[in-house]
């Protein structure tokens, strides 16, 4: 009876080790799978005190971490919600204040693995603060005041360039620099070859330099702005490209030392895959026709005797659209090796949700390393790109304030030698471009600008003014 336990003994030792040597060697199963990093979702069931947070499980997890801020880079954790233990996939948030923008994120937990964090979620509470009334300073004496002082700029019709008008009247109290919205692209200034309208164009560049308000031209050249003589034109590629040149060279001459920068290619960059948009420029004048375009801005305003005009190339979405923010820069990197670009337009058409600022910080300062003046061109800020908004609310109305107070802060930041201006693009929501742009989803109703349709001041504009502190 021993000699048969012994030998049961011997047998279940074998068996085991066997069996653990199995799990260590080469032929063993795979490892359990890397913990992954949990999506984190929208937030729902938001109250004036609460909201509840979601995301999606990650099988491996046994349980999830959540941090709630009330800042976007998690340096002010919320008291009882830095790394909060939840299991499952959603939890309330309790204990908060009203109107106040919340940022969440969340990581999966296994043993002691711990992923990375999940993307951030923004959300609001309900309910409203009440403001505390706006500081009475106008955005350009604010701006003036700075250590390191920059234009403020806005968009332009000349039809509101009317003495004793409403927008005279804000323009010269608010703005130190004006863009002209449409009325100096090509297609209004050329009639023909070598023909001009210079109506619109000359009223604006008059008003800005009678009010000592500074004048921004855009844009000598936009694939959306070619006139129809030129659109249609039968001469030779190479004739096409002489056209090119003496109306960028006619149009530099006419404002040299009126007109201190210009917009020379606005958009040149396709937003798919990163290369150069298929113009007619770049069908018919190949793809140096950028830097044919800087060269005779250049030469024209040299010849005029205006030598401190300042050139820039303005593009959109490059925050967000990395292969179009590199082909940019690509652009940039061959017009600064041939001293044709000082600076670099971001035009900033954002949402209330993105680009974040990491995004927006990371693109501008690439051009900052290299030297080269910032302009932030045509900025405005949709609340509503989702149409699930019928009237401005006030918690959109409060995001798009902290939206703005962003990019502001973000552009006062900038050391001075890069400093040019920053632009909003219009004056009241019922006129800004947005809601009646057919690309975009939401006709008729957005509320984009500084100013509602009465020209009553909105958050969006003390946003812009508390950036400036």
């Amino acid at each position: 009876m021993k000699i048969i336990n012994l030998k049961m003994g011997i047998a279940f030792f074998l068996v085991f080790t066997l069996l653990s040597c199995s799990k260590d060697d080469g032929n063993s199963p795979e490892p359990s799978a890397k913990l992954g990093i949990p999506f984190a979702s929208t937030a729902s069931n938001i109250t004036d005190t609460s909201f509840q947070a979601n995301w999606v499980l990650v099988p491996e997890a046994e349980s999830y971490l959540i941090d709630v801020s009330t800042s976007s880079s998690f340096s002010m954790m919320l008291t009882g919600y830095e790394a909060f233990v939840v299991q499952g996939n959603t939890v309330s948030v309790i204990g908060l204040s009203p109107a106040i923008n919340y940022y969440y994120r969340v990581r999966a937990k296994r043993g002691a693995e711990i992923s990375s964090n999940s993307n951030a979620i923004t959300v609001i509470t309900t309910g409203v603060i009440p403001e505390e009334p706006e500081d009475p300073t106008f955005l350009k004496v604010k701006a003036n005041a700075l250590a390191n002082p920059f234009f403020v700029g806005v968009a332009v019709k000349s039809n509101q360039l009317t003495e004793g008008s409403s927008y005279d009247t804000v323009l010269k109290n608010e703005f130190s620099s004006i863009t002209a919205e449409y009325e100096m692209k090509m297609n209004p200034i050329s009639t023909g070859s070598g023909s001009y309208n210079w109506v619109a164009a000359d009223k604006i560049v008059k008003y800005g330099n009678d009010n000592g308000i500074n004048v921004h031209g855009h844009a000598l050249v936009w694939h959306n702005a070619v006139p129809n003589w030129l659109a249609n034109f039968s001469g030779t590629d190479a004739e096409f490209a002489l056209e090119v040149k003496k109306y960028i060279t006619d149009v530099v001459t006419r404002y040299a030392g009126k007109v201190k920068s210009w917009d020379v290619v606005n958009e040149a960059v396709n937003d798919n895959d990163g290369g150069l948009r298929n113009t007619i420029f770049l069908q018919k004048m190949g793809p140096n026709y950028i830097k044919d375009c800087f060269q005779w801005a250049r030469d024209a305003a040299n010849a005029a005797g205006d030598t401190n005009l300042l050139l820039f190339y303005n593009d959109y979405a490059t925050s967000t659209n990395i292969n179009k923010q590199n082909k940019v820069y690509t652009i940039v990197d061959d017009l600064m090796a041939n001293n044709l670009i000082d600076g670099v337009g971001f035009q900033m058409h954002n949402t209330y949700l993105s680009p974040t600022k990491i995004q927006m910080e990371t693109d501008i300062n690439r051009a900052v390393v290299k030297g080269l003046k910032i302009h932030v061109s045509e900025l405005d800020i949709q609340v509503n790109q989702n149409n699930d908004i019928t009237y401005l609310t006030e918690e959109r109305n409060l995001a798009q304030k902290a939206k703005y107070l962003e990019i502001v802060k973000i552009y006062n930041a900038l050391p001075a030698a890069n400093k040019y201006a920053l632009t909003v693009w219009g004056f009241k929501d019922n006129e800004s471009w947005i809601p009646y742009n057919t690309d975009l989803n939401h006709p008729g109703n957005d509320w984009p600008l500084l100013y509602d349709k009465d020209f009553k001041l909105k958050s969006a504009h003390t946003g812009f003014l508390e950036g400036l502190n």
